[in-house]
């Protein structure tokens, strides 16, 4: 048996980040650029890739640039916030 390769993702915090900051739900930013939460879910949480014209559509309802708000961070398995059941810690 090989050696097991860490799994690793790309997320987008600066998208969760204003999103919160706006007020602007996951299922309502979904249903305002067309597609169904789940793919949102999956795009938020680095599972899929979002095209270029969803981008700019999701930026400009969120009022800010897309390059910016497309920045991505690597995540390992390794990380807390990897596994969701686990974070944020308990306090």
């Amino acid at each position: 048996m090989g050696k097991q390769v860490p799994i690793q993702r790309d997320i987008y915090p600066n998208l969760k980040l204003r999103m919160y900051t706006s007020g602007v739900r996951q299922n309502r930013l979904a249903k305002m650029v067309g597609i169904d939460e789940a793919h949102l879910s999956k795009i938020v949480n680095g599972f899929r890739e979002p095209s270029p014209d969803l981008r700019t559509q999701i930026a400009e309802i969120l009022h800010c640039d897309p390059e910016w708000l497309f920045q991505k961070v690597l995540l390992s398995e390794e990380s807390p916030e990897f596994h969701p059941q686990t974070w944020p810690p308990s306090k």
